[in-house]
């Protein structure tokens, strides 16, 4: 696996691959890099390059064999598996996060949920029952999980993330609407629908 390829060249990867997954359900075979940039608004260029970070899974003339690449792309981006998370507050965003099914298809699985709020702990959301924010250490370590997702109010953001990473997660999505600082090694993707909102109201 090479170790130079850009994080905007990573993050492409899983956009291809969903774009190969919807050519699949419509019974195609066979796919082109410039078929697979009208779908997705970039050059059929920037996606040649980016997938020749990986090698050569087509060749001139004849396109692509979506299946084939479609594998590939899982096996590089490590999906071709399942991983265990855990989700960290459980409110509104959390509560429909546990339950969300498209998670599964993708090569995730919600394994548990905590929460500090003593009315929230002990109820059930979707197949699990709500844990105490406690037990995060013992449980993140006996599940053998490595990736958690937050959703706590921003002023708990931080000490659950400094939790995680002392429990070994090494990689965190952070729905929280704050920065968090995690120490070197632990990769942290943020999502902020409001911010999101906010870069789309200066183009209106």
């Amino acid at each position: 696996m090479p170790t130079h390829v850009p994080d905007i060249v990573i993050g492409r990867l899983p956009l291809y691959l969903r774009a190969l997954e919807h050519l699949l359900k419509e019974g195609r075979e066979i796919t082109s890099s410039q078929e697979l940039g009208e779908r997705l608004g970039y050059s059929a260029a920037q996606i040649r390059k980016d997938l020749s970070f990986f090698g050569e899974f087509g060749k001139q003339g004849s396109g692509y064999r979506i299946g084939y690449l479609a594998q590939e792309l899982r096996k590089i981006l490590k999906v071709d598996r399942e991983w265990p998370v855990v989700v960290v507050g459980v409110g509104d965003l959390g509560h429909a996060l546990v339950r969300y099914a498209g998670f599964k298809p993708k090569g995730f699985r919600i394994v548990a949920a905590f929460d500090n709020d003593p009315a929230k702990i002990g109820q059930q959301v979707g197949s699990l029952v709500v844990q105490d924010s406690r037990l995060i250490p013992e449980e993140v370590k006996r599940l053998g999980v490595q990736i958690a997702i937050i959703a706590t109010p921003a002023s708990a953001a931080q000490e659950v993330a400094d939790t995680l990473v002392a429990a070994g997660i090494r990689a965190i999505v952070n729905y929280a609407p704050i920065s968090v600082k995690v120490p070197a090694g632990v990769r942290i993707q943020y999502v902020d629908p409001a911010v999101q909102l906010q870069r789309l109201t200066y183009y209106l």
